[in-house]
């Protein structure tokens, strides 16, 4: 029998349940990115055997080699992985027939209207659903809007004749990934589970429970969607909340950042959040618009989501009216035609992930007023290709040289890298356009410019 005939679990509970006491469940992860990969490696870390599936041919090869592109894994444990036969990344779907649970970590972009786009989700339903059986665990972890699980994913595999509750388990346990946060990883990050009914919820908990250290079982899958969201723009509209301050006590002359960490010391009834260039990475500038589209379908409105979408939306075209003013006011200087090396290409600090940065917004609309635009960025050697930027992609960082620094009429800084050299930054360039406060520990910023 080969490794990709299927063996099967059983319908029942107590089946599954004693497959995963055991480690007897074969798991296959749908999408080897920021969310799948360290599920993955999570899972082969408990003693499961995992099939990767990846449209991405290139990425999968460098995955097979022991190359990784994700921060929090390591090539070594990849190879080791998959040297011991654990492991296998692929791109032929052929190869998932085996497993027996099958987790879903695609992509739930926006269209350019900003209304979801679940393509990806439903085009993998349709494989899915192709290689069908019963007993089968299929999980959802993409962010997406309340009852897309049981409107969307259930009925696609419900076409093959096969219903969920009696002849295989569905289930909703949203992703909880932060790239570069060093406290938590996804052994360590509780786990929400929703089931499409109580046995889903049961088999989907055993299986999580036996991956990482916690698991939150829920009422059902719209539940759990629901609480991804919930989190998400809760982060969104504190953010636009601190990003309209800065403005507010930027007229009045007063520093936000001094403000936030003196009210951060009240131990009871304040979180500190903070201004920034805007919002990257797939959660907070995509999620919360995932539920203001389904709120449609009910009359009822989210004022105050999308006003905070429109704050956060804004917050790169405040960057750039504060760097003209600051080349007009402080060196007589037209935008059109200067030289702007911009710090920080990814969207947070320390890690390699370039997902929806404002970087690429903050290029884009400083090129379009004629400057010539550079970056540095120590974690992101080269612009990878993207969906929404393809006309970037190649452009490599420049050297972190002081005479190169030099040669720039302007420096700013989107991203506040722990490894990048702010002193030097400041000592090399006569204009610097902070948007987080990388420069707070240096002395003299009479030629820094917070924005």
């Amino acid at each position: 029998m080969s490794d990709n005939e299927p063996k099967g679990i059983g319908t029942s509970v107590e089946d599954w349940l004693s497959a995963i006491g055991e480690r007897n469940v074969h798991v296959g992860v749908i999408g080897l990115g920021y969310v799948g990969l360290p599920l993955a490696v999570a899972a082969l870390r408990s003693g499961f055997r995992v099939t990767g599936f990846d449209v991405n041919e290139s990425h999968v090869e460098r995955l097979a080699a022991g190359q990784s592109s994700i921060g929090r894994v390591t090539g070594e444990e990849v190879m080791e992985f998959c040297q011991s036969g654990c492991f296998r990344p692929t791109t032929q779907w052929d190869d998932m027939r085996g497993c027996d649970a099958v987790i879903i970590c695609v992509p739930t972009p926006l269209d350019k209207h900003r209304e979801p786009d679940l393509s990806y989700v439903e085009g993998t339903s349709r494989l899915i659903a192709g290689t069908l059986r019963p007993g089968q665990l299929v999980v959802l972890e993409s962010t997406t809007y309340p009852g897309t699980t049981t409107g969307v994913v259930r009925p696609i595999l419900e076409e093959t004749g096969l219903s969920s509750g009696r002849d295989f388990f569905l289930a909703f346990s949203p992703e909880r990934e932060d790239p570069g946060n060093q406290q938590f990883e996804t052994s360590t990050i509780a786990k929400i589970v929703g089931g499409d009914g109580p046995e889903a919820t049961e088999v989907a908990t055993a299986l999580y429970g036996a991956i990482v250290r916690k698991v939150v079982p829920v009422s059902s899958s719209e539940v759990a969607e629901a609480t991804k969201l919930m989190e998400n723009i809760f982060r969104a509209v504190n953010i636009a909340l601190v990003n309209e301050l800065k403005i507010i006590y930027g007229r009045m002359g007063i520093d936000i950042w001094e403000v936030i960490e003196a009210a951060k010391t009240k131990p009871f009834g304040y979180m500190p959040f903070y201004p920034g260039p805007g919002l990257g990475g797939h959660c907070i500038p995509i999620d919360p618009f995932y539920l203001t589209w389904k709120a449609r379908e009910f009359d009822v409105s989210t004022r105050f989501i999308e006003l905070a979408g429109e704050v956060n939306t804004r917050a790169p075209y405040h960057v750039i009216e504060s760097l003209v003013e600051a080349l007009s006011t402080r060196k007589q200087k037209a935008v059109a035609g200067s030289r702007i090396l911009l710090f920080g290409l990814a969207y947070k600090k320390n890690v390699e992930d370039v997902r929806e940065s404002p970087a690429f917004t903050l290029i884009k609309l400083l090129e379009e007023r004629g400057a010539k635009v550079d970056f540095h960025d120590p974690f992101v050697p080269e612009v990878p290709m993207t969906r929404e930027h393809m006309e970037l992609a190649g452009r490599r960082s420049v050297n972190f040289d002081p005479a190169v620094l030099q040669s720039y009429d302007a420096g700013l800084i989107c991203t506040d890298h722990s490894n990048v050299d702010y002193a030097g930054i400041v000592a090399s360039m006569d204009l610097v356009i902070d948007t987080r406060n990388a420069t707070k520990d240096i002395i003299d910023r009479s030629n820094v410019v917070l924005a």
